[in-house]
């Protein structure tokens, strides 16, 4: 297996992080539906199975804050809201275009959810957060987009409070070879075909597996969280393992 860091979406001399932000708000307008494409609307169930697990591992039933990560268009950070309707819930992503989006669908939520739910944007490793902040962490499908893994697990533990929960959901390649092989036959040339022609972006697509493939993934994922500081990590795949879900405490 690669290193995510090496994959980048457009060319081999930019920086990664200016990269996928200039990726992220090509595609915002398709982010949604082609989540539920690509998925078959599995996503939602990967994550509230997620947040399930997350929630059985919190020390308060109502946590105070939580931090949602490379939060998109807001489905993570909203859902936490619908789970934790007292929690204050960041959402933290690089992507403009992405956040534009999270916030129109915030401005058309009630009164109780403008108060609890906040978008800002970031870059998440060198978050604008002062340490031991939130009881509660999130990234969904994010991780093997960040421009140094390592660091930014450190990063995001840092703005944990001790006790806290960090749950990462993430794409990976299944252990079983024949359908892995399938997998790759789909994910390879069926989404970038159907990517390029929803996004209108050639390359995003394309990226998408290639960043799977690269990423760490089960055993290695967490043994990276531990280096980075995190104790009791655990992961869970989904669906044939084309989907893990990571946990670790601060």
């Amino acid at each position: 297996m690669g290193s995510p860091e090496n994959i980048k979406p457009y060319n081999d001399t930019e920086a990664k992080g200016k990269q996928v932000g200039e990726m992220f708000d090509a595609i915002a307008p398709a982010y949604d539906f082609m989540n539920t494409m690509m998925t078959g609307g599995l996503h939602v169930h990967w994550r509230n199975k997620a947040l399930k697990m997350a929630a059985a591992r919190l020390p308060e039933a109502e946590p105070e804050s939580a931090l949602d990560v490379a939060c998109g268009t807001g489905d993570v950070s909203f859902r936490l809201h619908e789970l934790f309707p007292e929690t204050y819930v960041t959402g933290l992503d690089l992507s403009a275009g992405m956040l534009k989006i999270a916030n129109e669908k915030l401005s058309r939520m009630d009164q109780e959810a403008r108060e609890h739910v906040s978008f800002i944007e970031g870059d998440s490793l060198n978050m604008p957060f002062a340490d031991d902040t939130f009881d509660l962490l999130t990234v969904a499908y994010g991780v093997r987009n960040f421009e140094r893994l390592e660091d930014g697990y450190r990063e995001m533990r840092r703005v944990m409070k001790p006790g806290g929960v960090i749950c990462v959901i993430e794409l990976s390649e299944p252990a079983n070879a024949p359908i892995k092989s399938m997998y790759r036959l789909y994910s390879r040339n069926v989404i970038p075909m159907v990517g390029r022609m929803v996004s209108h972006d050639t390359r995003a697509y394309s990226y998408l597996p290639e960043s799977i493939a690269a990423c760490p993934q089960r055993g290695e994922m967490t043994a990276m969280m531990k280096r980075a500081g995190f104790r009791e990590t655990s992961y869970k795949s989904l669906t044939l393992g084309v989907i893990t879900i990571y946990m670790g405490i601060k």
